[in-house]
């Protein structure tokens, strides 16, 4: 008999418990060994589930890096451990918490490539793959936002309880309530791939922009920060899938030898060593991820050494336009 978490976090919500027993019932006729894999797989989830949920919230642990909690320090307390150099100070249960979204990442990945042939079963795996991988956005995006001198204090100790309400579901309502948005953006990115041409990035974010239409808060923060140049530099790092640094290395080299445009496999030549980024050619959660994170560590170090371009991710900037939005 599976133990009850003590805590009120469901493991998995019903929606997912659902589609994984349609998927096994499916397998059990398509693919008996398959279907084992998957038991296993779930049971185990299931059951580090029930581990992880049993920690209790950090608002009732007394100590975080050896500081007293209570409700005037907590937002410090937690930017103590932001730093991925600091993982030995990082409380277990949101180390264990981490430990689980990437399980289960994996768990409905897996889920969503055996059902390739069957839509029905495929889509809502993928979509759930998805919503773990901006569950783990968020969590970088709240400890950006505790940073930002510009957030007042009320609005910190709200995403301080935020963020806090995150480690104990294991999910977050704001980054699901954004996520349609942010996965048709990678959508609109993936049927128009850069072409780069004059590398002014207009043509790509146009084509973009007409995939995005329907979404009114997309063109509302384009409009926006359209004059922000941390927003645009960070929105040409996302279009082209190159640094800052890099896209100004391929434009000086276009002006300086006369060259009125260059195409795909001609960008690359133009740089004196393998590019940062890896190269995002679809709309895989895992690949998306991978250069998310890629874009983020390049943010850190220009923070680090004050270097120029953009200190924080598009997606980053994205979300927390709509936290101000909806703080305000």
């Amino acid at each position: 008999m599976t133990a009850t978490p003590t805590h009120q976090a469901q493991i998995l919500t019903e929606e997912e418990e659902l589609l994984v027993g349609k998927i096994e019932n499916w397998l059990k006729e398509e693919n008996p060994e398959y279907y084992t894999i998957v038991h296993e797989r779930f049971r185990r989830l299931r059951n580090l589930g029930t581990a992880v949920f049993d920690y209790p919230s950090i608002k009732e642990t007394k100590y975080v890096r050896d500081v007293l909690i209570d409700e005037h320090n907590l937002t410090e307390s937690l930017l103590a451990f932001s730093s991925s150099s600091h993982l030995l100070r990082i409380p277990s249960k949101i180390a264990a918490l981490r430990g689980f979204l990437i399980a289960k990442f994996h768990a409905f990945s897996l889920l969503s490539n055996l059902a390739k042939r069957n839509k029905d079963f495929h889509i809502p795996a993928k979509e759930i793959s998805f919503s773990v991988v901006f569950t783990l956005m968020a969590e970088e995006v709240y400890f950006s936002c505790l940073e930002d001198p510009g957030f007042s204090s009320n609005t910190k100790n709200r995403l301080t309880d935020d963020l806090i309400s995150l480690w104990d579901s294991g999910t977050d309502p704001r980054s699901i309530r954004h996520l349609m948005a942010l996965s048709s953006l990678w959508t609109a990115r993936d049927s128009s791939p850069p072409i780069f041409g004059t590398m002014d990035g207009n043509m790509e974010l146009l084509r973009i922009s007409i995939d995005m239409e329907k979404y009114t808060e997309w063109e509302d923060f384009l409009k926006e920060e359209s004059t922000n140049d941390e927003t645009r530099w960070a929105l040409e790092e996302f279009l082209f899938g190159l640094t800052y640094e890099e896209i100004l290395q391929v434009r000086n080299r276009l002006k300086r030898y006369g060259v009125n445009a260059v195409n795909y496999d001609e960008v690359r030549t133009y740089l004196d060593s393998k590019p940062v980024y890896s190269v995002v050619n679809d709309i895989n959660p895992m690949v998306i991820y991978d250069f998310f994170i890629e874009r983020r560590d390049t943010c850190l170090l220009r923070k680090k050494v004050s270097a120029p371009g953009p200190l924080h991710t598009l997606e980053e900037i994205y979300l927390k336009y709509r936290i101000i939005l909806e703080s305000s």
